[in-house]
């Protein structure tokens, strides 16, 4: 799954705009919105006004990551379709959902500082319990995005469609998480090395230190970019296969049936999954 969404990168680069563009912009409003709570010393509750600044934190992210998410899942819809995606369309494509997202996204963030209270306890119990249900979480939340974009659902029908087509797709979907986690980190870890190695060959104390940041930085910034568009192009080939048991392009060489568990969702979603605007 890893190698194949990587040819459907190298094929549509223009694919890992939508990454960017969601990386900076959720960059950007955290850093505004903590950086305000370091600027005030008269917050008479520091305790529910952290929590609060948590709770907004978590919202405001998770729906600019679903967002841009639902664009990059859109153009490779188009992709798989055999056409070339146009950025403007897909965005267009992913505004057209923009109240299932904002929904996925108040839910996500409750459940985010639900967590959170949980690990806040001083004890062992609460964390392996925090633990265990942010896994449980992610996993009958993988397919969330998918789903929102291909069916437009109710917020109750898009957390059940997540979790069966994961339950369908388990072996491959664990697997392409696996191995894209994996190279995501090396890519980092290369860029790390990079930094050092550059602070280690440069002469003069600033330059070093500009050097390391450009080059080890984008490096270590660009494998978080490409592992956040791989996944995005695993999970919508999984979709597609899972609800209409039909390998996409680039993916046409794979034996799906190889992976998964219960394959009684060959008709699940079959007729209203296709559909919206993705061209502009």
């Amino acid at each position: 799954m890893a190698r194949r969404s990587g040819r459907v990168l190298r094929a549509h680069p223009k694919l890992l705009v939508f990454p960017l563009i969601g990386g900076l912009s959720g960059i950007a409003f955290i850093v505004t919105l903590f950086g305000s709570l370091l600027l005030t010393d008269s917050i008479q509750d520091p305790g529910l006004v952290l929590y609060v600044a948590l709770f907004v934190a978590y919202l405001v992210e998770t729906f600019v990551a679903s967002f841009f998410t639902a664009a990059l899942v859109a153009a490779t819809r188009t992709v798989f379709h055999g056409e070339e995606p146009s950025i403007r369309g897909s965005l267009a494509a992913a505004w057209q959902r923009k109240l299932p997202l904002f929904a996925w996204s108040l839910v996500a963030a409750l459940v985010g500082v639900l967590i959170r209270l949980i690990e806040s306890e001083d004890n062992l119990v609460a964390q392996v319990l925090a633990g265990v249900f942010a896994v449980a979480w992610s996993v009958m939340t993988y397919f969330v995005v998918p789903v929102i974009v291909f069916r437009n659902p109710s917020v109750t029908e898009m957390f059940s469609e997540s979790a069966n087509t994961f339950k369908d797709t388990w072996g491959e979907s664990i697997g392409a998480m696996a191995a894209i986690d994996i190279f995501s980190f090396l890519f980092a870890l290369v860029g790390l090395g990079l930094g050092f190695l550059t602070f280690a060959v440069t002469g003069g104390t600033s330059i070093q230190l500009l050097a390391t940041v450009l080059i080890g930085g984008s490096a270590f910034v660009f494998g978080l970019l490409l592992g956040k568009a791989l996944s995005g192009v695993a999970k919508t080939a999984l979709y597609i296969y899972a609800t209409e048991r039909t390998a996409p392009e680039f993916f046409d060489d794979m034996d799906f049936s190889a992976f998964g568990g219960d394959n009684s969702a060959s008709t699940r979603g079959l007729g209203n999954h296709i559909g919206g605007p993705e061209n502009g």
